[in-house]
């Protein structure tokens, strides 16, 4: 059974992705294509706030320099007496309003800025997603290095628009403030001006590396992140417990945990201190900048060739250059890192599909001959031995085809190429004629019902745990009460649910036990496996039923009766059944036994005992377990 997980807790993360060839994601580029499908997603999540924080954003920009420039006058009007008091009110509610402005506009920024972030989240989150939708298979989702890729485009993609938005006007309010101040020192002194402004070059660069080495170290440490989460939830999982105790292993784990902590950790420290000695650096000159402008200044004052108030404007200029220009390298290197960081984002959201589909699918045909395999080779990867190996078998329409055979012969791959999560690599596999590969999958999927060994226990309702079985592609629940009871009953879990808290209605999950201390029932491991029958059982007119070890986790009496009920059930239709429990699947119409990825033998279970082959073999140990001692 499986619970829904994010990518970065899949199990094939343990073992780490594989370094990435050639560092290719490492060196993603900010590119102005980037930029503008940044900007144009938060345009259209929302345009008046972006309207509304642009304008605010240059007000702001205007609001120190204005200060500056008031202050200079209200030194020389009070150091000259060259105008009346009605100046000073003048120039003291300038003041006043600079000061309310001050204060006001960034707190009404923040609102727009965060608003703007969760609208944009919101959107970004449901492309992303809409991209994995389109990946029908399962190839991308046991790549780890995909899912890498999968959690920085889920961390960035809803940042990502709003960030570089708020990057953007930051850089023209910098931009903005740093012209008025450089037009200020230009007034006092143009060779100040010169030097503070040639100063900020250097730190300008220096940052835009820190911000490619902060991406790079990101790509680095994301399979220590999802390998410390996989830990992290191992340790605190209900269903881990029981064996972690048993067998003392916490402590173990723990260690692994922090190794991946301390790793990472590593990691960060390492840039940590690289950007501490440049930061300090590039800080140490524009102290020296600064304090010497400073001292020119005091030495021009005394000579009687600057007034009290261009000291007031120098001393505030600079500083107002040298904070807008660190403000502005800062605002540029956040939009770049978060631009690079994006790149993964636009990635899984631009991936083609990775199972082709025609332009124009043939629509699947009601199946009335039968499903054939012809000389199908499978394996996984390049890198992966044969699981299948010149498999050919059909099963005809209406019949019941039950596979069989040791652990890793093949027989789970075989469904998933029925489903067409996978795609043969050679060889073809026909519905009545026509290649899977010529089939729309979600429309070949709406033709098949399918119990999964690793069956979901979704932590939703009983009614919805069962008609998720039928939502095909839809965004609700439309399977009605009737049906939903129907396929309970015909998998026997009618009895258990009905007698829940609140029936169908409850929630069978802990997980959100403190939202209602009602809610939180959970089921056995069987009752679960009949809710997942269940599911199979809502697609009652499906062309083909997948059973896939439908009775592993229930007693002999369960066992039984579920194999009765889908004795009555399967009559008339076509079904392939898989199961390790060989006295389940004897009465089926024909068998196969896969070995090795190959089929070994097929016929009746009368036929294959006559055989005298690898049926009969594992027929006759399975039985002898049955026997009595003495026997």
């Amino acid at each position: 059974m499986s619970k829904p997980t994010f990518p970065e807790t899949t199990a094939p993360a343990v073992a780490g992705p594989p370094e990435p060839a050639g560092a290719g994601d490492v060196r993603m580029k900010a590119s102005p294509a980037a930029l503008a499908r940044a900007l144009g997603m938060a345009w259209q999540a929302g345009r008046w706030h972006v309207f509304a924080y642009a304008v605010l954003t240059l007000f702001e920009a205007a609001v120190p320099v204005a200060t500056a420039w008031l202050t200079k006058t209200a030194l020389d009007v009070i150091a000259h007496r060259t105008s009346g008091p009605s100046a000073l009110v003048v120039v003291g509610a300038g003041l006043a309003v600079a000061g309310v402005a001050a204060v006001t506009f960034p707190h009404v920024s923040s609102y727009l800025r965060q608003e703007l972030q969760r609208r944009t989240g919101r959107l970004a989150q449901d492309r992303l997603f809409a991209g994995v939708e389109r990946l029908t298979g399962l190839a991308k989702f046991e790549d780890p290095a995909f899912l890498d890729r999968m959690s920085l485009a889920h961390t960035s993609g809803g940042a990502t628009p709003s960030a570089v938005v708020s990057g953007a006007l930051a850089i023209c309010r910098g931009f903005v403030t740093v012209l008025g101040f450089l037009g200020s020192l230009l007034v006092v002194s143009p060779l100040l001006a010169g030097a503070v402004l040639v100063a900020a070059l250097p730190a300008l660069a220096a940052e835009l590396r820190l911000s490619r080495q902060r991406a790079s170290m990101m790509w680095r440490i994301g399979p220590m992140e999802r390998r410390e989460l996989f830990y992290r939830q191992l340790l605190t999982s209900v269903r881990a417990a029981k064996e972690l105790r048993l067998f003392g292993a916490g402590r173990y784990f723990r260690s692994r945990m922090n190794a991946e902590r301390v790793a990472a950790d590593s990691e960060r420290r390492r840039l940590d201190r690289r950007e501490l000695g440049v930061e300090g650096g590039l800080g140490l000159l524009s102290g020296v900048i600064s304090g010497a402008g400073l001292i020119w200044a005091l030495f021009a004052a005394m000579e009687g060739r600057l007034s009290a108030g261009d000291i007031a404007l120098l001393a505030t200029s600079i500083v107002g250059v040298q904070s807008a220009l660190a403000a502005l390298v800062s605002e540029v290197t956040m939009a770049h890192q978060q631009l690079l960081n994006f790149a993964y984002y636009l990635t899984v959201t631009g991936a083609e599909p990775d199972l082709p589909v025609p332009a124009r699918p043939v629509p699947p045909p009601v199946l009335r001959h039968g499903i054939e395999l012809r000389d199908v080779w499978f394996r996984y990867s390049a890198d992966h031995p044969w699981s299948l190996r010149g498999v050919s078998l059909t099963i005809p329409q209406g019949s019941a085809v039950a596979l069989v055979g040791k652990n890793g012969a093949g027989k789970s791959t075989l469904v998933k190429l029925l489903c067409r999560f996978y795609d043969p690599d050679r060889g073809s596999i026909l519905w009545d004629g026509v290649d899977l590969r010529d089939l729309d999958p979600a429309e070949l999927r709406g033709r098949i019902g399918a119990v999964f060994q690793d069956y979901m226990e979704y932590d939703l309702t009983a009614t919805e745990n069962i008609a998720i079985g039928d939502v095909a592609g839809r965004e609700r629940l439309t399977a009605s009460a009737g049906r939903i009871e129907a396929a309970a009953r015909k998998s026997g879990v009618h009895d258990a649910v009905s007698a829940l808290p609140r029936g169908y209605d409850t929630l069978l999950t802990r997980m959100f036990f403190g939202l209602d201390p009602e809610a939180g029932v959970v089921l056995s491991g069987g009752q679960w496996q009949r809710l997942a029958l269940a599911r199979a059982m809502l697609r009652a007119e499906r062309d083909l039923l997948i059973l896939d070890e439908p009775s592993s986790g229930l007693d002999a009496e369960a066992e039984h009766e579920i194999h009765n009920r889908l004795r009555e059930y399967r009559a008339g239709r076509t079904s392939l059944l898989i199961s390790h429990r060989l006295g389940a699947v004897r009465e089926a119409d024909m068998l196969v036994v896969l070995d090795a990825g190959q089929v070994a033998e097929q016929g009746t279970h009368e036929e294959l005992i006559m055989l005298d082959g690898v049926y009969r073999k594992l027929f006759n140990l399975q039985a002898q377990g049955y026997q009595p001692a003495d026997a």
